[in-house]
């Protein structure tokens, strides 16, 4: 009589054998410790990995032969540094990191010239790399609930930034770059410490529709005598126009977007 597989075996090769064909790897809240090598050995054939909601600490170094991936999701894991070879993603669109324990990210991230979406938050980034800025295809960049206390000049050379969200740091001020960002429709930076933005942000930002500055030491006079506040409050008030008559539901806080100081 011939050898019988195991029923975990099969499990185990009908799995891979799924995620070859549909390039879509998911394991999130699977209790894992450590980074599935059988995943690495896919290679070319991953386009998503989403492996949420673990206990991951460690990303390993081959993590670079996934050549192909467009999506990383790595979210409420235990991760305390990326390795550099990150910077070998180069079909890599959305990577999120949120809820881990990085401190830092390698410069080799300014490698991922297609990414479109950066989410860091909750982690415990005291300053990000100045190769950030070669991101010139990000749209979003998240890095709330950090420990930053500045962004680098270069991040004004993220031209496509539309949105950037920095809530809950040490932030004092923004450097003059971030007036270059003209496609930024949306600026976040709530509980900072923020005194002051740069004077031509409104004026030079022409399609920012939402600035909030809650539980910064700014006031509003500041904000109003800023060059280009009339231009902004118009679009900020056609957005919000916009929103009623497309009955769009909005909570409380919505309805103060565009101006929370």
């Amino acid at each position: 009589m011939g050898c019988v597989p195991s029923k975990n075996a099969d499990t185990k090769a009908s799995r891979i054998a799924r995620w070859r064909s549909t390039g879509i790897v998911a394991l999130r809240d699977s209790k894992l410790k450590t980074f599935p090598n059988e995943i690495l050995d896919l290679d070319r054939s991953v386009r998503t990995l989403d492996l949420t909601h673990n206990r991951i600490v460690d990303v390993p170094m081959d993590i670079g032969k996934l050549i192909n991936l467009q999506r990383l999701v790595l979210a409420e894991n235990l991760i305390e540094r990326l390795p550099v070879n990150l910077g070998k993603l180069q079909s890599l669109k959305v990577m999120t990191l949120d809820g881990n324990q990085i401190t830092s990210l390698p410069d080799e991230i300014g490698q991922l010239v297609r990414l479109e979406s950066l989410s860091i938050s909750g982690n415990l980034l005291t300053s990000l790399p100045t190769t950030i800025g070669s991101l010139r295809n990000l749209l979003l960049l998240n890095v709330s609930n950090n420990k930053l206390k500045s962004f680098p000049e270069s991040v004004g050379c993220c031209f496509s930034l539309e949105e950037l969200q920095a809530n809950d740091n040490l932030i004092e001020d923004l450097p003059p770059s971030v007036c270059n960002l003209v496609h930024l429709k949306s600026l976040c930076l709530d509980k900072n410490n923020v005194k002051q933005i740069p004077p031509n942000l409104l004026k030079d930002c022409k399609a920012l529709q939402n600035i909030s500055l809650h539980g910064n030491p700014i006031s509003m006079d500041q904000f109003q005598q800023m060059d280009g506040f009339q231009e902004f409050e118009a679009r900020r008030r056609k957005k919000f126009d916009k929103q009623i008559d497309s009955n769009v539901m909005i909570s409380s806080k919505g309805l103060d977007e565009g101006v929370d100081l």
